[in-house]
């Protein structure tokens, strides 16, 4: 019997991703499938754990030089099915359909078109090219065989302009064996706020440190850690941080580089409270910020922007608070709640555990990953 093979084409995520490695695709090795992935944003070709990795970091190149690499790539792996992130690999992968029976299987992970991929033209060109980014998603939905949406929030347009496609909602659940649980009990006069991620402005960065200057200002008793994990990507956005930096001047702050995809839960085990205080807009709104998955795995109770996508699929209100990311005196009196209350606190940080347990483990919905891929593939 032949060994069915799937093949993942990425350009924006790299080939070491959490969601298309450590999850979907070892997940499918189990169950026997020959696996390879491609990705045009990292460097690497060989062999990790089984999986086959060919992929390079070209993210810059043309669409067509792009799109070359992934046809070349398709062409030679001849795959039962492709499982593509992005418009470009769904329309690369379409290259050997004429030739093979072949199931395109789109990944909707992104708001797409993003803010980021229109922000550089100024008005008109800016919606000129959204018009243009959201026909070629159209067209990549057009293309593909079937889906599966990141969350319902990132259904649209596709589900609606495609409706007999099939198609399963498959959230970033974790798997536990990534995990490290440390459920905190409250130090009497001391807490440690942790960011992770992106020091920009838009991922709230500054709405964090207002929230956490607001804390001292009303508690001048309250020793205040503050735990950094991450880093800048643009030079305007490592401008921004710096100022943010040299504006408060934290006493206890420890800023820590990017931790790999297997020790990022004990880079913040220490953290009492984790934020994610992203800018209020509509491409927000339709994202769901996934870490907060994580942080609920490991114990953490939340203070977290009141996003539609995040009300959409998780009962924040167990283990911590959706805020106004602008208004720091409120989210400051979210903390204090902590703060004068262990108890509270405690019964979140265990309520965090068990919601994790309950509703957004990996191993709850990788059955009904595995069957969709199968179905595809008959």
């Amino acid at each position: 019997m032949k060994i069915p093979k799937i093949l993942f084409l990425t350009t924006a995520h790299r080939h070491d991703d959490d969601r298309i490695f450590y999850h979907q695709a070892k997940a499918l090795l189990e169950e026997g499938y020959k696996l390879k992935i491609c990705s045009l944003s990292s460097e690497f070709q060989g062999t990790i754990d089984g999986i086959q990795i060919e992929s390079y970091a070209v993210l810059e190149r043309s669409f067509s030089e792009k799109k070359k690499i992934l046809e070349k790539i398709t062409s030679e792996y001849q795959p039962d099915a492709v499982i593509c992130s992005e418009p470009l690999a769904v329309i690369a992968a379409k290259s050997i359909r004429k030739n093979k029976k072949l199931s395109i299987i789109y990944d909707i992970t992104e708001w797409y078109p993003s803010m980021r991929m229109v922000e550089q033209f100024s008005f008109p060109l800016n919606i000129l090219h959204a018009i243009k980014f959201f026909l070629i998603q159209l067209y990549a939905g057009f293309i593909s065989t079937q889906y599966i949406f990141g969350e319902d929030t990132k259904k649209f347009p596709l589900a609606y302009f495609f409706p007999l496609k099939k198609s399963i909602v498959l959230p970033y659940y974790p798997d536990d064996v990534y995990i490290s649980q440390r459920i905190n009990k409250l130090h009497q006069n001391k807490i440690t706020l942790c960011y992770t991620g992106q020091f920009s402005e838009e991922k709230g960065i500054g709405n964090f440190f207002a929230a956490a200057d607001r804390l001292r200002k009303k508690a001048p008793h309250l020793t205040i850690s503050i735990l950094l994990i991450g880093g800048s990507r643009k030079e305007r956005d490592g401008k921004y941080f710096s100022e943010q930096i040299k504006k408060y001047q934290f006493e206890n702050i420890k800023i820590e580089k990017p931790t790999s995809f297997e020790t990022f839960t004990q880079a913040y085990a220490e953290a009492d409270i984790c934020f994610d205080l992203r800018t209020l807009n509509y491409e927000n709104h339709h994202c769901l910020p996934i870490k907060i998955f994580y942080y609920a795995a490991s114990g953490k109770p939340v203070i977290y922007t009141n996003l539609k996508a995040t009300r959409q699929h998780v009962d924040v209100s167990k283990f911590g608070f959706l805020v106004d990311p602008e208004n720091p005196d409120v989210i400051s009196e979210c903390i204090l709640k902590y703060v004068n209350n262990p108890q509270f606190y405690s019964e979140h940080a265990r309520n965090a555990r068990n919601e994790y347990e309950k509703k957004y483990s990996w191993n709850g919905i990788k059955d009904n990953f595995i069957t969709f891929i199968k179905k595809s593939l008959a």
